[in-house]
C-alpha cells in the first residue's frame, strides 16, 4: 500500500508539472495540436492582431511580450505606434464625415432639401455604423467562436470602447480552427469602428454642450426678465412719489 500510495504521489507531481509546462506555454503563444506544437498565437495573424490591441490601447492581457527585448520593443512601438494610430483614427473618422457631407449636399442639390437631407444622412450613418460595427460582427462571432449574440454584442462594444476587459477574446479557443483572414479582419473591423464609435460619441459631448448652451442661455434670459421686472417696478415706486409729491406741492 505505501509503494502504491508513492506512486500515486509521483504520478499526481508529474501530471500538476506537466499541466504548470502546458498553461505557461499557452500563455506564452504555444498551443498543443495532437503531438506536436505551434506558434499560435505569435503567428503572422496573432502577431498582427496583437499590435492593432496595442496601439488602440485595449489592451486585453491574454497575450504580452515575455523577454526583455521583446518588452523594449513593445514599449519603443507603442509610443510611436499610439500617437499615429490616433492621427489615422481622426483622418478615418473625418473621411466617414466628409462622405455624409457630401452625400447630404447632393440630396439637397437633387431633391432640394434642406434641413431634412442633412438630418436624413445623419441617421443613415448612424444606422450604418450600428449595423456594420455592433450588430452584425456578432453573428460572425457566434459562427466562429461559438458564442452567443448577447457574448459577441458584449464583446464588440467592449472591444471599440477600447475598454478591453480581456473575459473575451477572439482566437483563443484551442478546440476551433479559425480562417487565416479571421483575425486580419477582425483588426480592420476594430480600427474602423474606433473611429465611427468615436464620432458617435464626438456628437454625443456636442448634443449635451448645446443642451447646456441652450439651459445657460435660457438662465441669463430669465435673469435678464427678473432684472427688468425688477427696474420696472423701481420705476412705477418713483413715479408714485413723484405723483405723491406733486399732489402736497398743489395742496399747499
Amino acid at each position: 500500500q505505501s509503494r502504491e500510495l508513492a506512486l500515486k504521489e509521483f504520478v499526481g507531481s508529474h501530471v500538476t508539472v506537466s499541466l504548470q509546462g502546458i498553461i505557461r506555454a499557452y500563455k506564452s503563444g504555444i498551443t498543443l495540436q495532437g503531438n506536436t506544437t505551434s506558434l499560435g498565437r505569435w503567428d503572422y495573424s496573432g502577431s498582427f492582431f496583437f499590435s492593432i490591441s496595442a496601439i488602440t490601447t485595449i489592451g486585453y492581457g491574454n497575450l504580452s511580450p515575455s523577454t526583455a527585448v521583446g518588452r523594449i520593443f513593445c514599449i519603443v512601438f507603442a509610443l510611436f505606434g499610439i500617437p499615429l494610430n490616433l492621427v489615422l483614427l481622426n483622418k478615418i473618422g473625418q473621411l466617414m464625415l466628409l462622405g455624409v457631407q457630401h452625400c447630404a449636399r447632393r440630396l439637397e442639390e437633387v431633391f432640394h432639401w434642406q434641413n431634412k437631407a442633412s438630418f436624413l444622412m445623419k441617421t443613415c450613418a448612424l444606422v450604418t455604423g450600428l449595423l456594420l460595427f455592433l450588430l452584425l460582427p456578432p453573428l460572425l462571432f457566434s459562427d466562429k467562436e461559438g458564442w452567443s449574440y448577447e457574448e459577441g454584442f458584449y464583446y464588440s462594444f467592449i472591444t471599440l470602447s477600447t475598454i478591453g476587459f480581456g473575459d473575451y477574446v477572439i482566437g483563443m479557443n484551442p478546440d476551433r480552427t479559425y480562417p487565416s483572414w479571421y483575425k486580419n479582419v477582425i483588426s480592420l473591423w476594430i480600427l474602423f469602428g474606433m473611429a465611427w464609435l468615436a464620432l458617435v460619441i464626438r456628437f454625443c459631448i456636442n448634443i449635451l454642450e448645446s443642451s447646456s448652451d441652450f439651459c445657460q442661455c435660457n438662465k441669463r434670459n430669465t435673469m435678464m426678465a427678473e432684472d427688468l421686472t425688477d427696474a420696472n417696478k423701481n420705476n412705477m415706486a418713483g413715479l408714485e412719489n413723484v405723483e405723491i409729491c406733486t399732489d402736497k406741492n398743489k395742496r399747499t
